[in-house]
């Protein structure tokens, strides 16, 4: 069993940057954030696999944000810069509890409760 908090998030100005935490409890392998924004579906945002030898991103977040990993510390993290207002949503952290990469959240074993990142114009 595997649980994720999720930190970080809050309210920022279009153009500034936030950066997020996962604190991971139980064995965990790739790892990646999700975002859903109100009347949209989940959506895959970053990923990390165990050994943070690979990264991925969808193409709306790519050269803007960065996930890292420190597994002596169990956590993930997720710097967002040149935040817009389409980056509005809750922010999820998910544990794909297998290795390998994946873009599909069904894939993903367990999740965090979500955390609000609010970019205001």
């Amino acid at each position: 069993q595997v649980q994720l908090v999720e930190s970080g998030g809050g309210l920022v100005q279009a153009g500034g940057s936030l950066r997020l935490s996962c604190a991971a409890s139980g064995r965990t392998f790739t790892m990646a954030w999700f975002r859903q924004a109100p009347g949209k579906e989940r959506e895959f945002v970053a990923g990390i696999t165990w050994s943070g030898g690979r990264t991925y991103y969808a193409d709306s977040v790519k050269g803007r944000f960065t996930i890292s990993r420190d597994n002596a510390k169990n956590a993930v993290y997720l710097q967002m810069n040149s935040l817009n207002v389409e980056d509005t949503a809750v922010y999820y952290c998910a544990d794909r509890h297998y290795p390998g990469s994946s873009y599909n959240a069904a894939e993903y074993a367990y999740w965090g409760q979500g955390t609000q990142v609010t970019v205001s114009s």
